[in-house]
């Protein structure tokens, strides 16, 4: 097993989109995989191994050498800002990260932000010379404007039904996201010809359902 693919792949949403993409490229990865207690998922006639992974750990993962390769969003690897290559816009999982408030919101002198996004939010602000104080999250961001916890929001946007359900308008965009492949620098060098092969078979079944 040695000289197998080890991928770290991400539960939940992305899973699902990203393993669709893998069986129509000819991988026969199973669509509820993620869904399972199972960890560790082989797929011996394609020599690899799933790592089931939460979204956030993948970079850490394949930076480290344990995945050769991984799945994850724009975000996380904004945000995490690990050492690996970025080898492919799988174009899947699309959403947007942005920045939210009350329809009333007005700047004031030191805001503050909540998010779950504190390196993205930072650099965000910072970049266009406006200082705030940024609160780290985990859950239910949206709640931190509507009770005074923040001024405004930095989150993911796919449909905007949360925000409109809860009084909530996105301000602006800061970025488009997409799940990206990524590999380990040495995996990429070591095992080359398998990671192009993938990458290669991805890239074509993307190309495909594009055009």
């Amino acid at each position: 097993m040695q000289d197998w693919l080890k991928v770290a792949m991400p539960k939940g949403r992305i899973y699902k989109q990203a393993a669709s993409l893998m069986r129509e490229a000819g991988y026969s990865i199973l669509e509820d995989e993620d869904e399972s207690r199972k960890l560790l998922i082989e797929l011996p006639e394609a020599r690899m191994q799933f790592i089931m992974a939460k979204p956030v750990d993948v970079p850490t993962y394949v930076e480290y050498g344990v995945a050769d390769i991984g799945i994850v969003g724009k975000d996380v690897l904004m945000e995490e800002n690990r050492d690996v290559y970025e080898l492919l816009d799988l174009g899947i999982a699309r959403c947007r990260m942005s920045v939210i408030a009350l329809p009333d919101w007005e700047p004031g002198t030191y805001p503050r932000v909540a998010t779950k996004y504190p390196n993205v939010a930072s650099q965000y602000f910072r970049e266009r010379g406006q200082q705030v104080e940024v609160i780290k999250l985990n859950g239910s961001i949206e709640l931190a404007p509507m009770i005074g916890l923040a001024d405004r929001i930095v989150d993911m946007v796919e449909t905007g039904t949360t925000l409109r359900e809860n009084g909530l308008i996105e301000q602006e965009v800061i970025f488009n996201i997409t799940s990206r492949l990524i590999a380990n620098r040495v995996s990429y060098r070591l095992k080359n010809d398998a990671i192009q092969k993938l990458c290669d078979r991805l890239q074509s079944q993307i190309q495909l359902t594009r055009s």
